[in-house]
């Protein structure tokens, strides 16, 4: 939609809680309970085999105080090896593991989040913006896919350690146990202390990051206009502002975790204090050996590694953690604002009303009537509505033509027609049936629309010609460019119909590009087309040879022209005008001119401008 008529106010996609995403999370989980066990039963035995060589540590040192046999030392030390060499491997299955759950969890979260944004109305991903959509699917993926990879592992492996090493020092003594859980409230503190400051703050990070992508996306769009309206230095002014908000937020990021550091290194030393003042104690009394008193130390000097490894790489779980929410909270998405159903239902519902014209049974296209009756719009967030009461109706396999200002709402109305948005007075039917009744992939069967905004995908030409019908052969798809003037070209193109087109093939120009989404349109065969000013970024020479080519294509639909050339207005059947979201005159181009109105202004101005 033309800047003009978007008066939608900037929101976000769902963000989901840390609940929710943890529950995504544990279902997750439950679809493949082997590997969730398997991943959790070897996590835990590499840890208990990476503190068994501490305890048995202790075992030697009462064995030579004791004045144990030489073969009994030997014993134990084989037992040591034994020990480490299985942990070894425990820990490698684990890591292993926890890599394939994790790359499961991102593989399933990455296809559902594109399939949502893939499945939501054209209205939705243009009321967010491109650029939070984007960073989800891009950046968003990119983060969590980092934290899977390496910060996930690293927590998930450490915490268990952590439980099995305390454990361990329990096992030794009770009371050096406890000696050693002194520091657990510090850590606590730590914790509770860092934890609601940094998630918002990570989630405001990745806000910003998303607010920067759209800053320059608009400006890279937009970048004919920007360089024509020398407007540069604003975009550039914009795109410089939001980093530095970016980068502002990554190093608040970064001074919060190093005071979180400070704090965790506080409660280590509190707790070894605490291990060797008791073990000093119980050793003086002679209420624990040597060999339980020596293995304390080592046992919590065990967790050391473990929780700085915890530390180290909160910091990458905490912005994965943020990602994982916004992901999550895409897939969340509120069902009617996804594109779901069955398109067959529309074409079986939308009978026609009249016979269509005989040209439309040559094209082999069932032609519906369209009708609008009192349909008024608004966009969330305005007063002012953009529609007010609009009638028309355009006969089956007839053509209107939609003229008006810029800003009277044409493109509203053009998207509304096509299914997308939804009025809040009025109806729009496609032959006997309310497009309000659709979800927008009845709608899609039933209407194709075409705007400015053209694109072609990387890959062969006939299969981005075959998005719009998959089973098309390559003799209807050369009808299809034969139809819009394009099998001369593509003939000529060193593959044909195989030749690499999009980023990093066979460059196109404008023309070509429309005719390329034309001949999409004559494969997709819906009944009804609107036009948004399709062939506005043409030259002239190449606008009248695509004009031609959206006649040849239109031929037998239902259609409706928004009209960037009164040129493209005078071949239509009728025209309509708007003015100031109202219609104030419908008619033929002769019947316009001769009423002397709205519309004759308009071709007198476009007369004198040619």
């Amino acid at each position: 939609m033309s800047p003009t008529d978007t008066r939608t106010a900037q929101v976000t996609l769902r963000t989901a809680t840390g609940r929710e995403a943890t529950r995504w999370v544990a279902a997750h989980c439950r679809e493949v309970p082997w590997l969730a066990f398997a991943t959790v039963l070897t996590t835990v035995a590499g840890a208990a085999l990476q503190v068994l060589p501490v305890l048995l540590l202790g075992r030697v040192v009462d064995g030579v105080v004791e004045g144990d046999s030489p073969s009994t030392l030997v014993t134990i030390g084989a037992l040591m090896v034994a020990a480490a060499l299985l942990g070894a491997a425990a820990t490698a299955a684990s890591t292993y593991l926890i890599g394939r759950l994790g790359a499961d969890l991102l593989a399933r979260l990455r296809e559902g989040a594109v399939r949502a944004v893939l499945g939501m109305p054209s209205a939705r991903i243009e009321q967010v913006g491109r650029g939070d959509v984007l960073s989800r699917v891009g950046d968003d993926v990119a983060v969590l896919s980092k934290g899977i990879r390496a910060a996930i592992p690293t927590i998930f492996s450490a915490g268990v350690l952590v439980v099995i090493a305390t454990a361990g020092m329990f096992g030794l003594d009770w009371r050096l146990g406890l000696a050693g859980a002194g520091a657990l409230p510090a850590y606590a503190l730590a914790l509770r202390w860092y934890l609601p400051r940094s998630a918002p703050l990570y989630r405001k990070q990745r806000v910003a990051q998303a607010d920067r992508a759209q800053a320059l996306i608009s400006g890279l769009n937009g970048i004919d206009t920007v360089r024509a309206y020398r407007l540069e230095d604003a975009f550039r002014e914009k795109v410089t502002s939001e980093s530095w908000r970016v980068r502002d937020l990554g190093i608040e990021v970064f001074r919060l975790f190093g005071r979180f550091v400070g704090r965790e290194n506080r409660a280590e030393f509190i707790g070894l204090v605490l291990i060797i003042v008791v073990g000093y104690a119980l050793l003086e009394a002679d209420a624990a050996s040597l060999g339980e008193v020596s293995a304390a130390p080592l046992m919590f000097h065990r967790l050391f590694n473990p929780l700085g490894a915890i530390m180290f790489t909160f910091d990458e779980a905490q912005k994965s953690g943020a990602s994982l929410t916004r992901l999550v909270g895409v897939l969340g998405e509120p069902t009617e604002d996804r594109l779901v159903g069955d398109p067959a239902v529309a074409t079986a519902n939308a009978m026609p009303t009249n016979a269509a014209a005989a040209n439309a049974a040559a094209a082999n296209v069932t032609a519906y009537p369209v009708t609008v009756e009192g349909l008024t719009f608004s966009y969330p967030g305005s007063e002012e509505p953009v529609l007010r009461e609009v009638d028309l109706t355009i006969p089956a396999g007839g053509s209107l033509a939609l003229v008006g200002a810029t800003g009277a709402g044409k493109t509203t109305l053009a998207a509304l027609i096509a299914g997308i948005g939804t009025p809040q007075a009025g109806s729009v039917r496609i032959g006997s049936t309310d497009l309000a009744d659709l979800d927008e992939a009845g709608a899609r069967a039933l209407v194709s629309i075409l705007t400015q905004e053209t694109h072609v995908f990387s890959g062969p030409l006939a299969d981005d010609l075959r998005l719009a019908a998959p089973d098309a052969t390559d003799a209807e798809l050369t009808n299809a460019l034969r139809t819009v003037g394009a099998d001369e070209w593509v003939a000529a193109l060193p593959d044909g119909l195989d030749t690499m087109v999009g980023e990093g093939g066979e460059r196109l120009d404008v023309t070509k590009v429309t005719q390329i989404a034309l001949a999409r349109l004559v494969l997709g065969r819906s009944p009804v087309v609107v036009l948004d000013e399709s062939t506005a970024e043409a030259g002239s020479q190449g606008a009248a040879e695509l004009e031609r080519a959206v006649l040849a294509a239109c031929r037998g639909r239902t259609t409706l022209f928004v009209a960037h050339r009164l040129t493209q207005a005078v071949a239509a059947d009728r025209i309509a005008v708007l003015d100031a979201g109202r219609m104030v005159e419908q008619g033929t181009h002769e019947e316009l001119v001769a009423l002397g109105g709205r519309y004759a202004q308009l071709w007198r101005a476009w007369r004198e401008g040619s």
